[in-house]
């Protein structure tokens, strides 16, 4: 391909300059999540070498799905290009295992080929979008960024782009988040998931607000693979799934998996092989439910926990359910509000210890029960926005756990002016569950 780009796995995206210059997010085989998800469609051999033939490749966050050890093993030859995440998690780490890393600063565009350039924009929740202009066209990759303030920086450079505009980006029913929840008397908490709402309409909304022309499914191309998550099959987005609804004009939902020509606006299908296959044991990622914690497990929870001052704000007592066990840790009783974990020893003390508390709640293998009155919310909307991005976003990845560290970690993401809390109730719940951090 001359010009153009291929979308593949899933949230892969190789950008062609005469050729394939950089592939985004290459998560080419194996599994995430400690095993508990598996790629829906097996990424073609004309694909993977497209991608090994690639000069740089683009990593947006550190989900497994979107930054896969295993799929960059191979590629150890290529410059791996990184947003400007306070803290500098990932790029001290890649670095130290030996890989190549560029860290780009926010919204600065860098040429890469001769007719590619790009501008990264990290964003304070520490994901990250990419804007490529790949000869006078537009291309988005914003995986599971959001907005959080891309759009102004968007809003700047749009009307210099008068060719083709893309974007692709996360949608779907919303499994792609902590689904598995039960309340006090031990019944499932049916997930927002389940109402499977047509995806169209708001990926036409989209659209229609950027001033954009076609839209890329990303970002939820993956299936359940262990015998305990794989429940949450039930409320995946079928890839075909994504233009249900959707009524754009002129506007174009594009198959899930293309080949795109720039100079025509021609695409094609590709059509992979879909990942089927029977789920697999939790065994065999080590993960046992009979395990009971260890001697010292407990003190690592509490520490873990206890690090993360905000939490003593709001909540009372964190219970971790293991080998049949409860375990629980005091937050701060004041607060008659607590939360359940059951999950496997294995995998929760690794998340622990690598700092991924997230793994185990997008695992969906772990059965989450929340306690007391949570603000009158339930399932994975409860933990937002005072316990899941205070430690698994601002603490496992932005090292943020205390409240002077907090103010530091936002003063930063602002001092950039690509920072912004939209209308959105959720992100004006999280604005002011930030109110005392910012300045």
């Amino acid at each position: 391909m001359d010009l153009g780009f291929e979308t593949i796995g899933n949230a892969c995206i190789i950008a062609h300059d005469r050729g394939p210059v950089l592939a985004t997010d290459p998560w080419l085989h194996g599994t995430a999540y400690f095993g508990a998800w598996r790629l829906s469609h097996e990424v073609p051999a004309a694909q993977q070498e497209n991608v090994g033939k690639c000069r740089y490749l683009w990593l947006s966050h550190g989900h497994p799905d979107h930054l896969s050890l295993p799929s960059l093993e191979p590629l150890r030859d290529k410059t791996i290009l990184l947003a400007d995440h306070y803290g500098g998690r990932i790029a001290r780490e890649l670095r130290g295992l030996g890989f190549r890393v560029q860290v780009l600063k926010c919204g600065e565009w860098l040429p890469i080929s001769d007719r590619l350039r790009i501008a990264a924009l990290a964003n304070y929740n520490q994901d990250a979008s990419l804007v490529m202009d790949l000869d006078g066209h537009l291309l988005i990759d914003a995986n599971d960024a959001g907005n959080r303030g891309s759009g102004r920086f968007l809003a700047q450079q749009r009307p210099r782009f008068k060719k083709r505009t893309i974007l692709a980006c996360l949608t779907g029913y919303g499994d792609a988040d902590m689904i598995h929840f039960f309340d006090e008397q031990g019944r499932p908490v049916p997930p927002k998931a389940a109402a499977k709402e047509p995806c169209g309409p708001g990926i036409a909304a989209m659209l229609d607000f950027y001033d954009l022309q076609y839209f890329a499914p990303s970002s939820s191309m993956h299936r359940y693979n262990r015998t305990d998550s794989v429940w949450a099959d039930a409320y995946a987005t079928p890839v075909e799934a994504h233009a249900d609804g959707f009524d754009g004009g002129p506007r174009t939902c594009l198959p899930p998996f293309v080949q795109f020509d720039l100079h025509t606006g021609c695409y094609e299908k590709i059509a992979p092989k879909a990942n089927d296959g029977p789920p697999e044991p939790p065994e065999k990622y080590g993960d046992d439910w009979s395990t009971p914690l260890e001697q010292g497990d407990v003190q690592l929870l509490r520490d873990y926990l206890h690090r993360v001052e905000h939490l003593k704000t709001c909540i009372g007592y964190v219970n971790f359910r293991v080998g049949g066990k409860d375990h629980v840790i005091d937050i701060a009783p004041q607060h008659k509000r607590g939360i359940t974990f059951a999950t496997p020893r294995q995998s929760l003390v690794s998340a622990v210890q690598w700092h991924a508390f997230d793994d185990i709640l997008i695992g969906n293998f772990c059965r989450t029960t929340l306690h007391g009155d949570w603000w009158g919310k339930q399932g994975a909307e409860a933990l937002y926005p005072h316990f899941t991005p205070f430690l698994t976003k601002f603490g496992d990845n932005g090292g943020a756990y205390t409240s002077s560290e907090l103010r530091a970690y936002f003063a930063a993401y602002l001092a950039r002016g690509y920072t912004e809390f939209t209308a959105d109730s959720t992100e004006q719940e999280m604005k002011a569950a930030l109110r005392a951090y910012l300045s």
